[in-house]
């Protein structure tokens, strides 16, 4: 009995464990990308050893894709050459890995997944224990199909009432994280729960548990519920552990009203430094970036068109869909064309701008607008250049005005 991930790594190793806990478990899904696949394969090198499971790994081409330099190119080169000598049976490049993987089937309900980026704790949207982990840690994960953990302590954000539009996930998230702080979370699990919870869609989910690493924590989760297996209904044949914690003691309880959080925005350079648009509108922009695995979703583009539809942008925009199917799904709602007409600079599906290497680098003294994770010193490309992280809805609206706006202000 116990907590969302003790229920999990329990079943995994078939018997009951507890916070604190060091333990080795079977891994189900081992990734790494386009820049961290050739570090795990010399890794993998220096200890000697084949890929023990190859059809438990995935690479995904997805940081700077298509490559914007000979460097990049020549680490996919690297990449692909790894895949092949391993016997990988998949090579994803249509989108960012932590969209791509559910969207492919390759993560269900009750999983141990690691992966060779911060933001695999996304996948804890799916029930799933999903952690990001350095390229060393997933080398042994591909060679031993196994992974040490050390059972985390779980905080508790319990969600009551439903958001109210135009106010989202990502304005939710930033309050919790704001709340708890960058490290207040420090190598545990952030679970949600509560009726609010459960009326959230699967992107507002992942939205959600993308963000706990923000926080300093081991992995984000909601228990699979209905929605869930809705979603993932077509997408898999894998049976899933629906799980949910009994009896869970946590280590901190924050309750959440969802009717009374507002369009939120971090300002730089801390994740956890948000507060409502209202009290800083206005500021001048030079950019706004709506997309990557935060942010890159169908609803996400969804919000953003109606707010454009029919309108001019008024300062550089750059959107970027999270994955071909998202890109698919836009194109036939009608999204990316009305965000084309409203002056959009559309990329390619992957996560773009997001770590300052193509599609939207910043210059300096330069200030953006967008929806992504990370809000750090230089993250977008100068140093000396600003990140403020918002909701889609803002970052629309901001786009519009060429100036931090509420997207109470305008109505779509």
């Amino acid at each position: 009995m116990g907590t969302l991930v003790e229920e999990i790594l329990g079943a995994r190793l078939g018997r009951p464990v507890a916070a604190g806990e060091t333990v080795v478990v079977p891994v189900d899904l081992v990734m790494s990308h386009d820049t961290s696949t050739p570090l795990a394969a010399e890794a993998l090198a220096r200890l000697g050893r084949p890929v023990a499971h190859p059809e438990r790994a995935v690479v995904v081409f997805d940081h700077i894709t298509p490559p914007a330099t000979v460097a990049a190119a020549e680490q996919q080169q690297r990449a692909r050459a790894f895949v092949a000598q391993q016997g990988i049976p998949r090579l994803l490049t249509d989108g960012i890995s932590h969209q791509v993987l559910p969207e492919h089937g390759l993560v269900v309900p009750g999983d141990v997944v690691v992966g060779a980026d911060s933001h695999t704790v996304t996948l804890g949207a799916f029930g799933a224990v999903a952690t990001g982990m350095g390229s060393t840690d997933v080398a042994v994960a591909h060679a031993t199909g196994e992974t040490w953990l050390r059972v985390p302590d779980t905080v508790a954000v319990r969600l009551a009432g439903r958001l109210q539009p135009p106010v989202s996930a990502k304005d939710l998230v930033l309050e919790v994280v704001r709340r708890i702080g960058s490290d207040g979370a420090r190598y545990q699990a952030v679970e949600y729960t509560g009726e609010g919870a459960a009326a959230l869609s699967m992107g507002e989910r992942m939205t959600l548990c993308n963000l706990a690493v923000e926080m300093g924590g081991k992995a984000g989760l909601f228990a699979p519920d209905q929605v869930t297996l809705d979603w993932l209904a077509g997408r898999t044949d894998r049976p899933p552990r629906l799980l949910a914690p009994r009896a869970p003691a946590y280590v901190r309880e924050e309750v959440v009203r969802l009717d009374a959080v507002e369009p939120m925005v971090a300002m730089p350079p801390a994740v956890d430094s948000g507060r409502p648009v209202r009290e800083v509108t206005g500021l001048p922009v030079d950019q706004v970036f709506i997309g990557t695995c935060t942010n890159g979703r169908l609803e996400d583009f969804a919000v953003a068109a109606a707010l454009l539809r029919g309108r001019r942008v008024a300062v550089r925009t750059v959107a970027a869909p999270a994955s071909r199917e998202v890109y698919l799904a836009a194109l036939r709602a009608g999204h990316v064309e009305a965000l084309v007409e409203a002056g959009v600079l559309l990329e390619s599906p992957g996560c773009g701008p997001c770590l300052g290497r193509h599609q939207g680098v910043l210059g300096p003294g330069e200030r953006a607008v967008t929806t992504m994770s990370r809000n750090f010193r230089g993250r977008m490309g100068h140093p000396d250049s600003e990140i403020c992280l918002v909701s889609p809805a803002t970052a629309a609206a901001t786009a519009l005005r060429g100036r931090l706006t509420d997207p109470r202000e305008v109505t779509g």
